[in-house]
């Protein structure tokens, strides 16, 4: 079986509209299916990457099968990208250091 991460999960904008979706509540996977135009299996099958990934919890409640993201997973993707966030920054503002010198 091939291992997943975080940045799996995010590269894939139908599994970013249901971690938005998912930011806020519980839902049902047939909640979840009413947001999108594609298939109940397909979203299932999203639903599926993203609990390999960690980003995802299911629990079941009678018959309903509810959704909860786990939004701490995401700190993983959030270390990475403030660390080229300062990088970029740092750079940019000497670049804009340079410009302006180059004016005067």
């Amino acid at each position: 079986m091939m291992r997943r991460d975080a940045f799996q999960a995010i590269a894939d904008p139908t599994r970013r509209e249901i971690i938005d979706l998912l930011a806020g509540k519980q839902l049902n996977l047939n909640s979840i299916a009413d947001n999108f135009t594609i298939s109940r299996p397909a979203i299932s099958k999203q639903i599926k990457i993203l609990t390999e990934c960690g980003l995802v919890t299911i629990t079941r409640q009678g018959r309903e099968h509810y959704c909860e993201v786990n939004l701490k997973k995401m700190s993983e993707v959030a270390d990475w990208v403030e660390k080229y966030k300062a990088f970029w920054t740092t750079k940019l503002n000497a670049l804009e250091k340079f410009l302006d010198d180059e004016q005067k």
